[in-house]
């Protein structure tokens, strides 16, 4: 039986083999609390710091500015939570229509009133549309880098910029973008911005918010003084030094073999099968996702189908299985979600996985068409 295909690295990437052997001593042979004085404790403390680094490189930020958090749920959760609590003046947030619902869920439960600014047919959103929202009573403006879902690459420098310049604190949601695409917190602006690891080839379980240096803001989780007091809990030291690891994996050429992959992807399902919608920025986007609606079958059939086959998609219908709700980003784009699919390719994807995508493809959509007609 030949190998499966996997092509949803937008919901979680194969772990790196170098993240692996980086994590595998500090699961085997140190366990002890970076933040004891004893010998075992400086072990752990130096990789921390180490990934901290190598982070901080990827990303262009100081060491100092990254926050080691759970993961991207939590690092957008502690920066509009903190945000809310900065200036008792200010309790609203100004987001987007196409934000991860970690964004919408957040903002709608900590702000005293959350607005939400629409986007256009391709899912970007307009700075002077964000700006304007703008009020004296904003806490927080909070704008992705790039959508999860159809791939459009934002411009947030001006929306950050001239955010502080009207007295609110600007995050940055990067999940999407990093290991894919320049990301770059020094030349953003942005005062807070929220990064994952599992989506590029890093770890389940750790991300981190990015603070911008001289912003201090209440620590969403309490009850210790890790991360510098800006994050409590015993910090997860084989993940941590997972993410480290794996930013440091990231090479230069791997964004232009996504973007290969994916324009593979395009040209091939459009030369042969009538009837598709690509959504998204067709040229500014993210070099590994493909997010296509199929005229005329529902995309579970499709997708299930593909599975059968042992090639692994993402609907546009649900965020997860666990949602039964059509993609709210797709939705404010005016685009059918019960039609829609998402092919995302990443660091192990190879020329092979797109040619068994493209045999398939299309005679699954034709038996599919014949069956309801």
């Amino acid at each position: 039986m030949p190998d499966r295909v996997y092509l949803d690295h937008a919901s979680s990437s194969p772990l790196r083999p170098a993240a692996l052997e980086a994590m595998l001593p500090f699961l085997r042979d140190h366990h002890a609390d970076p933040g004891r004085v004893h010998s075992d404790g400086r072990v752990t403390r130096v990789a921390i710091e180490t990934a901290r680094e190598q982070v901080a490189l990827l990303l262009n930020s100081r060491a100092s500015e990254i926050v080691f958090t759970s993961g991207g749920t939590e690092a957008v959760n502690a920066a509009i939570a903190g945000s809310v609590l900065h200036d008792p003046e200010r309790a609203d947030v100004v987001t987007t229509a196409v934000e991860h619902s970690s964004v919408l869920d957040a903002a709608r439960r900590s702000a005293g009133e959350t607005v939400v600014v629409g986007v256009d047919v391709v899912g970007r959103f307009s700075a002077d549309d964000v700006l304007d929202a703008v009020t004296d009573t904003t806490a927080l403006v909070s704008v992705q880098l790039a959508n999860h879902e159809v791939g459009t690459l934002q411009q947030v420098s001006e929306i950050c910029v001239e955010a502080r310049d009207l007295g609110a604190l600007s995050h940055v949601d990067a999940c999407a973008a990093i290991g894919y695409a320049p990301v770059s917190f020094g030349t953003t602006g942005a005062d807070l911005m929220s990064v994952t690891a599992h989506t590029w080839g890093g770890p389940k379980g750790t991300g981190a918010l990015l603070v911008r240096r001289g912003l201090r803001i209440e620590p969403f989780v309490v009850g210790g003084a890790q991360e510098r007091a800006r994050r409590a809990g015993l910090e997860n030291v084989p993940a941590i030094v997972g993410f480290g690891a794996a930013a440091e994996a990231v090479e230069s050429d791997e964004a232009s073999a996504a973007l290969r992959h994916t324009d593979r992807i395009r040209a091939g399902l459009a030369g042969s099968v009538t009837g598709l919608t690509f959504h998204g920025d067709p040229d500014a986007r993210l070099p590994n996702v493909v997010c296509v609606g199929v005229e005329g079958v529902e995309a579970e059939p499709i997708l299930l189908s593909l599975d059968q086959q042992g090639i692994a998609i993402h609907s546009g219908s649900a965020c997860s299985s666990e949602s039964l709700e059509p993609s709210p980003v797709l939705a404010a784009m005016g685009a059918d979600a019960d039609h829609s699919l998402r092919i995302s390719v990443g660091w192990s994807s190879t020329d092979a996985d797109v040619d068994r995508l493209l045999a398939a493809f299309p005679e699954i959509v034709a038996r599919l068409r014949s069956l309801r007609t």
